[in-house]
């Protein structure tokens, strides 16, 4: 059984053992291959910048800005953030599969039970896709309502417990 992924290719023998070994070359690979690769990794980084964004943008932090408005925005940008994650993941393994059912259908002299099929990576890049593309729009969400938009909050000083003396 042949599997093959983004970063390396495996083969499984008939006795349990899976020996993988890299792609020997970048330039040597296929454009769908190299493409994939590189949605999935400017993904993450989309990703990782969202989660730093969406921290200094919740409620409960003291990082950033102390005004409601301003902290509900930089939210919404980590939101954004996210879901151009989530769609850079989710067309990374469309183009994969896409290239899959390509090549499992058209006309070769591999055997049928030789080709490459959906593997569990796939179902798992786009369940992370669609739950990337979910929880930023969750966070799209927490934008202020349009009547609060102008308003600044502040802080109102506590009342004095300590009495005065006259």
């Amino acid at each position: 059984i042949g599997l093959e992924g983004l970063w390396m290719s495996c083969a499984a023998q008939s006795t349990g053992q899976v020996q993988c070994r890299l792609h020997d070359s970048l330039l040597s690979l296929e454009v769908h291959i190299q493409t994939s690769r590189a949605l999935m990794v400017i993904s993450l980084l989309l990703g990782f910048f969202g989660i730093i964004v969406s921290v200094v943008g919740m409620k409960c932090t003291k990082v950033g800005e102390e005004d409601p408005v301003t902290k509900s925005r930089i939210a919404v940008a980590g939101g954004v953030l996210f879901i151009l994650s989530g769609l850079c993941t989710l067309a990374a393994v469309s183009l994969y599969a896409t290239q899959v059912t390509y090549e499992f259908f058209r006309e070769s002299t591999i055997p049928i039970n030789a080709r490459y099929e959906f593997g569990s990576a796939l179902f798992v890049g786009w369940g992370a896709a669609s739950l990337s593309m979910l929880g930023g729009s969750l966070l799209c969400c927490s934008c202020p309502a349009k009547e609060r938009r102008g308003q600044q909050y502040h802080r109102q000083s506590q009342p004095s417990t300590a009495q005065e003396y006259v």
